[in-house]
């Protein structure tokens, strides 16, 4: 886009960038239960969680979409890494990954499952589970010290 319509397309990408909540934890602007971070990705608890450790994988330079993001193996790759994490802390029956995009940023939700494989049960209810700050910081704490 070089035309004049660059600067306008600047100031609208800036406008969606200041008011994403991942970009504001990124930047330190917003708290969160920090499980993993390196210089690309950000590990976080779901403070609406799915499962007890259920963990977001951020990218640190926005991006709107997963398939959008560069070196999306290395993306996938660090989740493994968090999942495997999550195996030791928690010991889950299975680990489940889902992206679906409602934050406007690019994030993999890796949910430890503790119940069986059901069909009707596959995308667990989210938000259902409540923690003190106390536990998040706890569950936060033992999945980090499990890399």
């Amino acid at each position: 886009l070089e035309d004049w319509r660059l600067p306008y397309v600047k100031y609208i990408i800036t406008i969606i960038m200041d008011d994403c909540i991942f970009c504001k934890i990124v930047k330190g602007e917003s708290p969160c239960y920090k499980v993993y971070e390196d210089e690309n990705y950000l590990g976080l608890l779901d403070i609406f969680p799915a499962s007890k450790g259920h963990v977001l994988l951020i990218t640190k330079k926005h991006y709107r979409w997963v398939h959008d993001v560069e070196n999306f193996e290395k993306y996938w790759g660090t989740a493994l890494k968090v999942k495997k994490a999550l195996e030791k802390a928690m010991s889950p029956k299975w680990i489940q990954y889902l992206t679906h995009g409602l934050i406007q940023h690019a994030h993999i939700h890796i949910i430890p499952r503790y119940d069986k494989v059901s069909a009707s049960r596959v995308i667990p209810d989210q938000g259902r589970l409540t923690f003190t700050k106390k536990e998040f910081t706890e569950i936060a704490k033992k999945i980090s010290s499990a890399f």
